[in-house]
């Protein structure tokens, strides 16, 4: 059944992926039908993996989606503010950088201190570099 997996191809039908497998899951032997399916289990899992890892992966370089939904709408009440909102060269449409390492920011809210509730830029790579951006 190891064979089989590679041949599996994007382009193929759901009934020409079936008959790859079919063999094994109409079989009259119930432990074969079990195996088989216990193997397109592991792959399933297996594929699901890798999925979870390019999210995180996607997660940690472009931010969830709070931090994406407030960066558009601090930019888009930059633009309501401009004379020309057809501007795209307006700086105020990107994330900065970090002052102190270059990485991106990532728009956090304080949640004690003096400015308890307000939006600020922190840095995405806390907490081993503490610099913030003031909105």
């Amino acid at each position: 059944m190891r064979g089989v997996a590679r041949k599996i191809k994007e382009d193929q039908t759901d009934q020409q992926q079936w008959a790859l497998y079919a063999n094994w899951l109409e079989s009259e032997d119930a432990t074969v039908r079990a195996n088989a399916t216990i193997c397109l289990i592991n792959q399933v899992n297996f594929l699901l993996d890798q999925q979870i890892a390019a999210l995180e992966k996607q997660f940690m370089t472009e931010g969830g989606y709070s931090e994406q939904l407030a960066a558009a709408r601090l930019a888009q009440r930059s633009r309501n503010k401009k004379e020309d909102p057809t501007d795209p060269t307006d700086p105020t449409d990107q994330i900065p950088d970090c002052p102190a390492c270059g990485k991106v920011m990532v728009l956090r809210t304080a949640k004690k201190g003096t400015s308890a509730g307000q939006s600020f830029w922190g840095c995405s790579n806390y907490p081993d570099c503490k610099g913030v951006v003031k909105i």
